[in-house]
């Protein structure tokens, strides 16, 4: 089962009819240290030279460096490191995430992909990422799919002062581990892979983690096998693969081949089944029952305003609650966790009707606090989500129903989302917002939980 046993359960390992190769090619841009980057041409320092962390310095030094830059890298300091974890020695410019900046200079490059490109042919993957169809385009600019990688980058580079790498592929997985594994060694930060390249240079690739969308917990299934590289999941039999993996083992087989049928065509295109809102956050300290009860209705004041913002109604609401690490314990005393690590409960439940009624909602929000939450267990971590969310055609109306009450709370929400957007988030908050333990005064300030 495990060991080179697993390799006599395939009877041709490593054939597959699979072809990475699509005849088209596929750019992934990344703007290196982006937000280390923006701060230092900010400051009109080179980040190949300067050493220099986004971090927020009214937090403690447990506090995560959001990005450091290519200099610190440089000397060895891991990236998303700690602040305590930057050695005494070493000299730094500690400088406060300004996230609502990072968004301008990313819209900007966006704009100047847009004079190369169609948004047709972009993916927006992340702030400081994104995935473009070359394909269109090479025979247009009468160039190749490198010298296009390096026309874009260029322009970036010239408007904007931040470097960017680039992965180009024969498909948009290959492009993605072309930027994440190989252009770190291109000299011009250009990575290439094609079907043929792929399997003389990422089949072997020690850790498998370095791969797309491998995480420590698929590692260490695979590790049971005897299995570490893309070529031992190849040489596996897919009924071992399914076993473990389910479903999932599809995205894998097909990944360990270098294969991707999904286009950015096919991205855009996509329509999902369900819908949902949810909002959380990370604690700044230990909370206790009480206390968290106060964040968990801020939160879902929040959550139901953008139902109402957005015009829809829910049939169902969940909790999840994030407690203190070690915090509980089985009968035997081993740590419960997630598989983050993180010890949690958390409960769901279907809604008589569908609604964006405040009224109606909160109450059963308050029931599955006190129902899933642990009442003598310090808490870190807290989520709400309404699912089945819906267009507000579909909300539930009977004989019982008070149309003019339903309407008058949306009213008063509609009239609260207003009075937020022209003056302040803060401009009109609940009484129970003032309490210290309150967290919407200073998250309304911030934008993706740090400061905008």
């Amino acid at each position: 089962m495990v060991g080179a046993d697993y390799k006599t359960e395939h009877p041709n390992p490593l054939e597959d009819l699979r072809n990475p190769d699509t005849g088209r090619f596929y750019l992934c841009i990344d703007l290196k240290s982006f937000y280390a980057s923006v701060e230092c041409v900010d400051r009109g320092l080179d980040p190949f030279k300067t050493n220099l962390v986004v971090a927020d310095p009214t937090r403690t030094e447990k506090t995560i460096c959001l990005a450091i830059t290519p200099a610190m890298k440089a000397i060895g300091i891991r990236n998303r490191c700690r602040v305590f974890e930057i050695p005494e020695g070493i000299k730094y410019i500690m400088a406060p995430p300004r996230m609502q900046r990072y968004m301008d200079v990313s819209a900007s490059i966006y704009r100047i992909y847009l004079r190369y490109v169609s948004p047709e042919d972009i993916h927006v993957y992340s702030i400081d990422e994104c995935f473009i169809d070359a394909t269109p385009y090479l025979k247009l600019y009468n160039t190749s799919a490198m010298e296009f990688a390096k026309t874009l980058m260029d322009a970036v580079f010239d408007e904007t002062g931040i470097c960017a790498t680039c992965g180009v592929g024969t498909n948009m997985f290959l492009a993605k581990v072309a930027l994440d594994i190989t252009a770190k060694y291109a000299k011009n930060n250009i990575g290439y892979l094609d079907g043929e390249t792929f399997r003389a240079t990422i089949w072997d690739h020690k850790p498998i983690t370095d791969i797309w969308n491998i995480g420590p917990g698929i590692s260490r299934r695979l590790a049971k096998y005897g299995v570490y590289t893309l070529r031992g999941v190849c040489n596996m039999h897919e009924k071992t693969l399914y076993k473990e993996f389910g479903v999932n083992a599809e995205y894998l087989i097909d990944h360990a081949y270098g294969y991707e049928p999904c286009t950015i065509a096919d991205i855009h295109a996509y329509v999902p089944q369900g819908h949902s809102l949810s909002v959380g956050q990370v604690l700044s300290r230990d909370y206790t029952f009480e206390e968290a009860r106060t964040v968990i209705h801020e939160m879902i004041e929040q959550l139901l305003l953008d139902l109402v913002e957005r015009g829809l109604v829910t049939e169902s609401i969940g909790i999840q609650i994030g407690y203190k690490k070690g915090s509980l314990v089985d009968e035997e005393g081993q740590p419960i966790a997630n598989r983050y690590g993180v010890p949690s409960t958390g409960m769901s439940m279907k809604l008589p009707w569908r609604t964006d009624n405040r009224k109606k909602i909160m109450p059963y929000f308050d029931r599955l606090y006190d129902k899933s939450t642990f009442k003598d267990v310090p808490i870190r971590r807290l989520n709400v989500y309404c699912g089945n969310v819906m267009p507000r055609e579909f909300e539930t109306l009977d004989l019982f129903t008070d149309v003019k009450a339903e309407e008058a709370q949306r009213k008063l929400q509609k009239t609260i989302i207003e009075v937020k957007k022209k003056f302040d988030k803060n401009a009109i908050m609940k009484a129970s917002s003032l309490r210290p333990e309150a967290t919407a005064r200073e998250r309304n300030k911030q934008i993706g939980g740090h400061r905008a």
